[in-house]
């Protein structure tokens, strides 16, 4: 079995990092180059960076913050937000990230991911995605939104999973938007529902506020990896704190 990875995630807005609660009331977290050398010598795994205002202010991602970032450490970087054609993950390989995350323009034209995939691998690929829980037909559905969670789709989370792994991508990043930024955990049953959808590794986000929540999504919620922000911004604990904590549990983690 692959180790299970750790991964802080520098959501940034105006050269800044910054984290919200269910995508919204935003508050500073530091500098984004700062805490990506902090993260690497706590231990973690990989890093993402996401601009966090491309999307719906419809223009491309700042290239500088991925660079700056990239040059500044040596393990992997996935930079994701406003990636909207095949150019644009070309410019982001170009500055430096390991790997492209593309949410909303997956939706909208799904052959971008057929075609990323084709050019740079499969391991290059990150279709993330946000799901959030809507009640439809006397049901509760887990509807995929886009947009930074401003947009509903009408596509279920575990089809639209299967869907991006038949088109090429290599791993899927999935945030659940009713626990972002709660710190009440991941929100285990979809997390699982997912990863048990789809053979590629399925990274949980959302909600992490313990080193126990971590613990769940990579064990009951059967995640590859696990990715934090507020539970790492706001010193509730550190990388390397949480790789003891899973490694005494039982669970493998890279060291």
């Amino acid at each position: 079995m692959n180790p299970k990875r750790i991964i802080p995630c520098l959501d940034v807005e105006k050269g800044r990092v910054v984290k919200g609660v269910k995508f919204v009331e935003l508050r500073d977290a530091g500098d984004p180059v700062e805490l990506a050398r902090q993260y690497e010598t706590d231990g973690a795994d990989e890093l993402v960076i996401l601009d966090i205002s491309a999307t719906y202010e419809e223009r491309d991602i700042r290239l500088d913050y991925v660079r700056r970032v990239a040059e500044a450490i040596r393990i992997p970087l996935c930079a994701a937000g406003g990636v909207r054609t095949l150019e644009d993950v070309r410019h982001l390989i170009a500055a430096g990230a390991s790997k492209v995350g593309i949410n909303s323009a997956a939706v909208r034209t799904p052959d971008l991911i057929d075609a990323a995939s084709a050019e740079f691998g499969p391991e290059r690929v990150v279709v993330a995605m946000d799901p959030k829980h809507v009640p439809r037909d006397g049901r509760d559905v887990c509807e995929v939104y886009i947009n930074g969670g401003r947009e509903p789709t009408g596509r279920e989370a575990v089809a639209w999973a299967r869907e991006v792994e038949h088109r090429g991508a290599g791993e899927i990043l999935l945030t659940v938007i009713d626990a972002d930024g709660m710190q009440t955990g991941y929100d285990i049953p979809i997390t699982r529902a997912v990863s048990d959808a789809v053979r590629i590794p399925v990274i949980a986000s959302g909600g992490a506020g313990s080193m126990e929540h971590v613990y769940d999504a990579l064990t009951a919620g059967h995640a590859a990896a696990a990715l934090g922000a507020s539970i790492f911004h706001f010193g509730l604990c550190r990388v390397n704190e949480v790789k003891a904590y899973l490694a005494q549990r039982g669970v493998n983690v890279r060291t």
